[in-house]
């Protein structure tokens, strides 16, 4: 299957929407309660291409986004701090007239989506942190990020693209040559590269320690919570999961097996109907 033929004979619109300034690429569909996904760092909104048909079909209108810097976004020449990502949500969401939407973040977007439910709990009805980042500061995991995606961005050789998106997967098989072939066209943007430095910035120990999430913060989500996590999740362990569950009281917490850094894209047969009970279990709230 490829991102087209997820969306095939589905009403969808790839839009670019003003969100305060910030021109943003979303792919939209479908009618009901809003549900924002929000991809990783260095992603973009294909990520969630597997879902969104099951979740228009279940009566909830997507909103895939690229973040700020990311894919089609625009990409100011500041650092890209998790208030920032905040901000920028938040402007859509004004922009696109939501009062109150469902998170969906994965990576960077759980980091993004928690802190946000933080800072505006009135604007999130639920929060689901898959393979959620912003608790760990791992200098190993950190330098191998730097790396593959500065050598995929500033290189030519659409390998080292296929290389670090095969980074996220337990079966290389789920970077698919589209996926590959998208990323590539993403990355090679002239703005993408001169703002590479602002994209990567969480990788710089003493900004991502600025921007980490304690358990303090944690235990001050009252928001219902699904966390969902791979077992194979090459950035961050079972442990992790685990910590995240127990700060966040009253959280599910659910894991997939033979499962990486993409657990909406690589188990979508799993995901799916997991993430629709838990937003139908809070729909209206």
């Amino acid at each position: 299957m490829t991102i087209w033929h997820d969306l095939l004979g589905l009403e969808f619109q790839v839009k670019h929407v003003d969100a305060k300034g910030i021109k943003t690429r979303a792919l939209i569909a479908g009618e009901g309660e809003d549900v924002i996904m929000m991809h990783g760092t260095s992603g973009h909104m294909e990520a969630f291409t597997r879902n969104i048909r099951s979740h228009v079909e279940a009566g909830f209108k997507c909103h895939s986004i690229d973040a700020l810097g990311h894919g089609f976004t625009d990409k100011p020449d500041y650092n890209f701090e998790i208030h920032r990502y905040v901000e920028h949500v938040i402007n859509y969401m004004d922009a696109m007239g939501i009062e109150k939407a469902h998170l969906a973040g994965e990576s960077l977007g759980g980091w993004t989506a928690a802190i946000l439910t933080l800072n505006h709990p009135e604007r999130v009805r639920s929060l689901q942190l898959i393979a959620a980042g912003g608790t760990k500061a791992n200098p190993a995991i950190m330098e191998r990020l730097i790396k593959s995606t500065t050598a995929a961005v500033m290189e030519d050789d659409i390998d080292l693209t296929r290389k670090r998106l095969q980074l996220l997967m337990h079966d290389a098989a789920d970077a698919t040559e589209e996926l590959v072939q998208t990323r590539y066209v993403i990355y090679h943007q002239p703005e993408f590269q001169k703002n590479l430095h602002n994209l990567l910035c969480l990788q710089n120990m003493e900004i991502r320690q600025r921007n980490m999430m304690t358990s303090e913060q944690l235990n001050k989500i009252k928001t219902p919570t699904l966390i969902v996590w791979g077992r194979n999740n090459p950035f961050g362990e079972v442990p992790e999961a685990d910590k995240m569950h127990a700060d966040i009281e009253g959280s599910r917490l659910e894991l997939f097996d033979e499962c990486g850094h993409w657990p909406q894209h690589e188990r979508p047969e799993l995901y799916n109907p997991l993430a629709i009970a838990f937003l139908k279990e809070n729909s209206g709230k």
